[in-house]
């Protein structure tokens, strides 16, 4: 497709390939004690159609980079047409399309990608290139800038830090930065929080529910409405589609436990919903990316009652009607106690992870703030005019 200097760079093209494109960051982080490997089944059914709903509104094309026979680099070059019809001063818009999964030994390498993603996109009649995301916005948005010094737990992304250079000297200009917040968890919150959940209690009014795992497919399409409601007016937001949602909801399935997601009620209507999950790259660290033959079993048996250091909650949210208000703020407080106490009770947790976090999200930077959190992890977004 291109060449840079002695890199020659071609689309994706058969099963070798795809295998190439998936085992590459095992070399890349061979030496990196804070990378956690992924699932190999799981980034293969992310970029396969059919298994992933992703395709269903997009265009993907996969790329790898050689330096003679040796490959040096992957990227992934895709459109998301639900993402075309966002009001472009929510980030996406008309004319956007994206690139992500960048993975290279070189600055040559990355150059060379990221400009064939470039010429992919221009082809398709795109103007403007935003990423990193791998490969929707509900996957792993941004460059990974501050951070690097300790693990990415679940669903997170974690890459080289000289990368945002890499970035940065293509031409790329950074639009958004999503952060993650850590907070101790063993302890407690402080006096406010307390007085706060404590009058919630009281409240007749405010119902704070556990998911039921036997419902599970009904509850997720809740969580997902609210959710789509809810995050409807946020930066870079694009509407999950039904069979997104049961993707998701099976996806996550195995590791949801159920006094870990709550669903917050009002005067009987569902109004706010809280996802967390236990860090399970605390064990996939040690399977090497497989689960096959043994690990497998080993997962399962821990998932029946996880011990885990860390719970991360990825996903939170209140519906539109009510962002803003007090009983927002107590409702956000009363889930994330509720979550706390059985997280560390049930499950020995003792570190809880918020995220990911717009930069500009007054409300949940303001809770992580109240709640005694620090910003650990930060991830740029970046675009440029084609």
């Amino acid at each position: 497709m291109t060449s840079k200097t002695d890199i020659t760079v071609t689309p994706v093209d058969g099963k070798a390939d795809l295998e190439a494109f998936i085992n590459l960051p095992w070399e890349i982080y061979a030496d990196d004690p804070n990378w956690v490997p992924p699932l190999k089944d799981e980034i293969r059914a992310l970029l396969t159609p059919g298994k992933n709903p992703f395709f269903e509104h997009a265009r993907v094309q996969p790329m790898l980079a050689r330096r003679g026979s040796m490959v040096v680099g992957r990227i992934s070059a895709h459109i998301d047409l639900l993402a075309l019809k966002q009001p472009p001063e929510q980030g996406m818009g008309p004319g956007t399309g994206n690139w992500g999964m960048l993975e290279a030994f070189d600055k040559d390498a990355a150059a060379a990608l990221i400009d064939a993603a470039e010429q992919w996109l221009r082809a398709q009649d795109m103007h403007r290139a935003l990423g990193p995301l791998s490969l929707s916005i509900w996957d792993e948005p941004g460059q990974l800038i501050s951070g690097h010094d300790h693990p990415p737990t679940v669903m997170m992304g974690h890459q080289r830090p000289e990368y945002q250079q890499w970035i940065e000297n293509a031409g790329y200009n950074p639009v958004k930065q999503v952060m993650t917040w850590e907070v101790d968890i063993l302890d407690g919150f402080g006096k406010l929080v307390n007085r706060i959940v404590a009058s919630g209690e009281k409240n007749d009014r405010i119902r704070i529910r556990r998911v039921n795992k036997s419902r599970f497919a009904e509850e997720a399409a809740l969580i997902m409405g609210i959710l789509n409601d809810a995050w409807s007016q946020n930066w870079g937001f694009v509407p999950l589609t039904d069979s997104e949602i049961a993707y998701v909801g099976k996806k996550l399935k195995p590791i949801v436990l159920e006094d870990l997601i709550r669903i917050a009620e009002y005067d009987g209507k569902p109004v706010a919903f809280m996802i967390t999950l236990p860090n399970i790259n605390e064990k996939l660290v040690d399977y090497n990316g497989t689960l096959w033959p043994f690990n497998w079993a080993k997962l399962l048996w821990w998932l029946r009652k996880p011990n885990t250091n860390t719970m991360r909650v990825p996903l939170m949210g209140v519906v539109q009607e009510l962002q803003g208000s007090r009983l927002a703020s107590q409702l956000a407080f009363m889930m994330i106690e509720f979550i706390r106490r059985d997280a560390v009770e049930k499950y020995g947790a003792q570190r809880g992870e918020i995220g990911w976090i717009l930069e500009d999200n007054q409300g949940m930077n303001s809770i992580g703030e109240v709640i005694g959190g620090r910003v650990n992890k930060a991830y740029q977004i970046y675009d440029k005019i084609l």
